[in-house]
């Protein structure tokens, strides 16, 4: 079970390493780290270099953004060869359906909870 927590770190904090040194040797800005990680989720799925990663990491490269990609691309292949042509417009929602709406609901939970701060 050690070896197992091991791996999601590794694969995690790597992932996590990769978008911080975007942000301070790159500056890039967070919203484009968001989108490249998606979209890398996607590309990384579509050439089948991405499962390999899933199966060592498990939800270390599951849950960080750029499994909300390869999320996407298994739901829209998926919905593809349930529904023809449409999967391609509804998979992607269909399975990533579940991942945001909990992201809203605890996001408002938190909101109604704490008091934000605005930075100034």
């Amino acid at each position: 079970m050690l070896i197992e927590y091991l791996k999601v770190f590794l694969v995690g904090g790597v992932i996590c390493l990769i978008a911080q040194i975007l942000m301070d040797y790159f500056k890039l800005q967070t919203p484009y780290v968001m989108v490249t990680y998606v979209t890398s989720g996607v590309i990384l799925s579509f050439l089948g270099v991405y499962q390999p990663i899933v199966e060592f990491g498990g939800s270390g490269a599951t849950v960080p953004i750029i499994g909300f990609g390869y999320s996407l691309y298994n739901g829209v292949v998926k919905a593809i060869e349930q529904d023809g042509f449409m999967g391609i417009f509804t998979g992607g929602i269909t399975a990533t359906a579940g991942g945001i709406t909990a992201a809203i609901f605890f996001g408002y939970i938190m909101a109604v909870i704490f008091t934000p701060k605005a930075k100034p």
